[in-house]
């Protein structure tokens, strides 16, 4: 079974592409089941279902898609092709020098905050201020905002959100689906030495946001760095323009992640990004199943507060180099994780598929690391401190099918990224 699996798993291009009967139009106009994770909770997730003829817009540029999103009313978004994030408003693209400020240049911005002279002190006066509106320049163009009741599907199996935040914030009832998300980068990465011992560039934009946004369903999507892959060094650390694939912070609610594939990103989900209870106490719930995590650095999830459920959900994890961990336990996490496989490498440890990040317990039955049981919880706390406890506190009830888990490949495999469009299951 190994034999057969995993060279399939990490060969991700070589599965097949369109199923012959896709129905992309149809698509859009689909609801979410009504026990399909927690977007299907209260009032359930319908997104642009209910539009009518004259509010379906089909658009292949920045200008169209932001002027489709800022309709009122509900509205079903088909996107065709590639839109580019850094263009203007006459879709011309734009590049990182159109942005900058005239204060700021980065081999100034090394010079100014070498650590060697600088110390570890955060950067602070003119240039890290001309940093700071360079890219916020960049962030006018970037963001795109989707409204409450929008569906945004994507036609056929090419259809690219390139360079381009989609932000979901402070709204209800979105879906969104068939699309591909690539190539988030930020133009000017900030320096800070005091991120862990030796410092860190950190960068905005992730491809997908959700802030604030409750019934969300992301479906059948791709997530990735398209390609741009490439890293400078300075100060001794990867330049590193690429924030998260997608976040799901303050306050979101009711969220389900279905057969989406993430892959070639270091960290990649985070659910919750403070350790404050403000926004996020008795919210952050999520759900993901059938989705592909293909060689990802880390957070997949990274969790704090959220009662998140984890199921039949594919790990393909080559290397131990190149990879952290896939489930983070962080502050209050309720993670209730079943029916999950790794395929992994050989040099890949279980110990390492959780991370303590001061959360106290994860749930994790069923789990197969190629073809064989693992105790996660055990694997970890017989590697590391603290130790894991296995009571998250509650049990999910919103859950269509639950796989077996040695079924997970084959079905993950299958359906799971852009262009599985109009099958039903």
């Amino acid at each position: 079974m190994l034999a057969k699996i995993l060279p399939a798993v990490l060969a991700w291009g070589l599965v097949s592409a369109t199923p012959a009967n896709a129905d992309f139009e149809h698509l859009g106009r689909q609801k979410l089941g009504p026990r399909d994770g927690w977007a299907a909770a209260t009032t359930g997730t319908t997104g642009g279902s209910a539009a009518t003829r004259d509010q379906v817009y089909t658009v292949d540029t920045r200008s169209e898609l932001v002027a489709a999103l800022r309709v009122a009313g509900p509205k079903i978004i088909q996107v065709r092709g590639t839109i580019e994030g850094n263009a203007d408003d006459a879709d011309r693209p734009m590049t990182c020098e159109q942005y900058a400020d005239p204060g700021y240049s980065l081999p100034a911005y090394l010079t100014q905050y070498d650590p060697a002279t600088w110390g570890k002190v955060r950067p602070s006066g003119p240039i890290e201020e001309a940093r700071a509106r360079s890219q916020a320049n960049q962030a006018s163009r970037v963001f795109v905002d989707v409204g409450p009741d929008t569906t945004i599907v994507g036609l056929g199996d090419d259809a690219t959100f390139r360079g381009l935040t989609l932000r979901a914030a402070g709204v209800d009832n979105v879906i969104i689906r068939n699309l591909r998300f690539e190539d988030a980068y930020d133009c000017f990465p900030q320096w800070d030495p005091t991120d862990g011992s030796t410092g860190n560039w950190n960068s905005e934009y992730d491809n997908l946001v959700l802030s604030g946004a409750t019934h969300v369903w992301v479906d059948r999507c791709e997530f990735s760095d398209g390609g741009n892959t490439s890293r400078a060094v300075h100060f001794g650390r990867p330049y590193e323009v690429h924030d998260g694939l997608l976040d799901v912070v303050r306050g979101s609610d009711l969220v389900t992640l279905s057969y989406n594939n993430f892959h070639d990103h270091d960290k990649s989900l985070l659910i919750g990004n403070t350790d404050r209870p403000d926004a996020d106490a008795g919210k952050l719930r999520v759900t993901l199943h059938h989705n592909l995590f293909e060689n990802l650095g880390s957070r997949a999830p990274r969790v704090r507060f959220g009662q998140v459920h984890v199921y039949n959900n594919l790990y393909a994890v080559p290397k131990a180099a190149a990879f952290e961990y896939s489930w983070g336990i962080g502050f209050e996490s309720k993670l209730y994780a079943e029916n999950n496989f790794f395929a992994t490498g050989r040099d890949v440890s279980p110990s390492t598929f959780a991370k303590w990040w001061k959360g106290t317990a994860l749930h994790a039955t069923g789990t197969l690391a190629n073809g064989r049981p693992v105790d996660v919880v055990a694997a970890h706390n017989a590697a590391f401190d603290p130790d894991l406890g296995t009571d998250v506190g509650w049990t999910p009830t919103l859950v269509p099918r639950l796989d077996a888990t040695a079924k997970v490949p084959r079905e993950v495999l299958a359906k799971a990224g852009v262009g599985r469009g109009g099958r039903e299951w």
